[in-house]
């Protein structure tokens, strides 16, 4: 069993959550593509991939005709990409180092994956948080403690690791590792079981606006190892601040690192259906917007200029019409 199939079973053997966000009609569409059900792969419930992926299938349950539409809660980035690769889902999000990985087939993945690129949505802040009282100011200080790193599969984890790595320690042996989602890492927060965790994410990140809430959550400056892993790995990592007030209590900017987020199919999708997705998608912003504030980053003029993936055929029919 290779790395890839062994890790997709794994996933494939926790039952699916869905959210109930599609009409199984397709409205009133516009799209000629659509042939039945799509299937999202998303996230975990406390980050911005779940709720944003239900809006994102109701915009295609009601704009594509013929077509409904769920989100599947996930492990996220990696496990995604693999999910899409099996024929598991549809479409999926993805953090751009590891869609990088999987259509150059390195990092994660042990050749290249058949995906391609519907258009970034948003970009991923990396958010290393912890509360206070643990004595983690930096990310030099988690060595000795006990660090969640993210979810296994998801790109917080990649992220994760590469950061500490960065920083001179060494996730095997100098942490007490814990893999954990956002809500799981807020809720460990709480009970003290670790001391710092870390979420990649859109701002703000619904989890950790529920540990500000406590005035006790403090976030950790990374920013300073953007330009090691741009260098070390590829132009997707870039230096961010998270601008002050994203959550209460915070009243500077924090400096992280931030990555673009992709909406990736499989190569074999349709080439109509590519296209009606990214319409019901771009020309429906305003609905995600409601969903999620990350939303407001959608923009068909730069969605499409992904310099690590191909472009779905059909989305790029879409951005040549809209440019």
């Amino acid at each position: 069993m290779t790395k890839r199939t062994a890790r997709t079973a794994a996933l494939l053997a926790v039952p699916a959550l869905f959210l109930a966000a599609c009409g199984g009609d397709g409205g009133e569409g516009s799209g000629g593509g659509g042939d039945g059900a799509l299937t999202i792969a998303t996230g975990g419930t406390g980050g911005v991939y779940y709720p944003l992926g239900g809006g994102i299938a109701n915009v295609i349950s009601k704009n594509v005709d013929g077509t409904s539409a769920t989100a599947q809660e996930t492990n996220a980035s990696v496990d995604n990409m693999m999910l899409i690769q099996e024929g598991s889902a549809d479409l999926a999000l993805g953090v751009g180092d590891v869609v990088a990985g999987a259509a150059e087939g390195t990092g994660s993945f042990e050749e290249p994956l058949d995906v391609c690129s519907i258009g970034s949505m948003y970009h991923n802040y990396m958010q290393p948080v912890t509360t206070k009282g643990t004595g983690v100011q930096s990310a030099e200080d988690m060595k000795g403690k006990t660090i969640s790193v993210g979810a296994p599969g998801s790109a917080t984890e990649v992220g994760a690791m590469r950061v500490l790595e960065a920083a001179g320690i060494d996730p095997e042996k100098d942490i007490d590792r814990r893999q954990l989602g956002a809500a799981e890492t807020v809720d460990a927060l709480r009970d003290g079981t670790i001391d710092a965790g870390f979420w990649s994410g859109g701002l703000p990140t619904g989890a950790l606006v529920d540990l500000a809430s406590t005035g006790d959550m403090q976030l950790i400056e990374i920013g300073e190892y953007a330009d090691e892993l741009a260098k070390e790995y590829g132009d997707y990592y870039v230096k961010e601040d998270i601008p002050a007030k994203t959550y209460e209590g915070q009243s500077e900017p924090v400096s992280v690192i931030a990555s673009p987020n992709i909406l990736v199919a499989n190569t074999s999708m349709d080439e109509q259906l590519q296209e009606d997705v990214t319409r019901a998608i771009f020309e429906n912003k305003d609905a995600l917007v409601q969903v999620h504030s990350a939303a407001k980053e959608l923009d068909a003029s730069t969605a499409g200029d992904v310099p690590f993936i191909d472009a779905c055929p059909g989305s790029q029919k879409y951005y040549d019409e809209v440019g």
